[in-house]
C-alpha cells in the first residue's frame, strides 16, 4: 500500500459503495420518503418473504436497532405488518403489505434499470467480473468474521 489512500482497496469500496448507493437511494427516498435501512429490510421481504427481525439481521447485515427502526417506519407507511409466531410468542413474523408489494415490485424495476445503466459503463463482460470479485471478497470476509 503507498502513502496514497486512495488505491487502498477498503477506501476504494467504502467510497464506491457509498456513492453508488446514494446515487440509487434518490430513487427510494423520492418516491418513498424510505431510508436505507428501510429500503433494505423491503428488499429482503420482498425476496424471500415473510421473516423475523433476527432473520432480515443477518441477510442484510443491519444492527438490531436499525431493523427495528426500518420496521416500525415501514409498519407506520402501511408497508409491513407484523404477527407473533404462534410457535415462540417472543418472535413476530414481518409481512410485506399489498401496497409493500407494490413498492417493492415498483423499487425492483428501478433498481434493475439502475443496475443496466452501470452496466452501461462498465460493459457486460466487466460488470460480471465485478459481481464474481466481490461475492469472492465477501464471501473470504465474512468466513474471516465468524467467531
Amino acid at each position: 500500500m503507498a502513502d496514497d489512500l486512495s488505491d487502498f482497496l477498503p477506501y476504494l469500496l467504502n467510497i464506491t459503495a457509498e456513492d453508488v448507493g446514494r446515487e440509487f437511494a434518490r430513487h427510494y427516498k423520492d418516491r418513498y420518503g424510505m431510508l436505507r435501512p428501510e429500503w433494505r429490510v423491503l428488499f429482503h421481504l420482498g425476496r424471500r418473504g415473510d421473516m423475523t427481525a433476527k432473520e432480515i439481521c443477518h441477510q442484510a447485515a443491519l444492527h438490531k436497532t436499525k431493523v427495528s427502526r426500518a420496521v416500525a417506519a415501514l409498519e407506520r407507511k402501511r408497508y409491513l405488518s407484523r404477527r407473533t409466531m404462534d410457535t415462540d410468542q417472543r418472535f413476530e413474523i414481518l409481512s410485506l403489505t399489498k401496497s409493500g408489494r407494490a413498492v417493492f415490485a415498483d423499487l425492483s424495476k428501478v433498481a434493475t434499470n439502475y443496475e443496466r445503466s452501470l452496466e452501461t459503463v462498465l460493459g457486460p463482460q466487466d460488470m460480471a467480473q465485478l459481481k464474481r470479485l466481490l461475492s469472492t471478497l465477501r464471501r473470504m470476509t465474512a468466513k474471516r468474521a465468524r467467531p
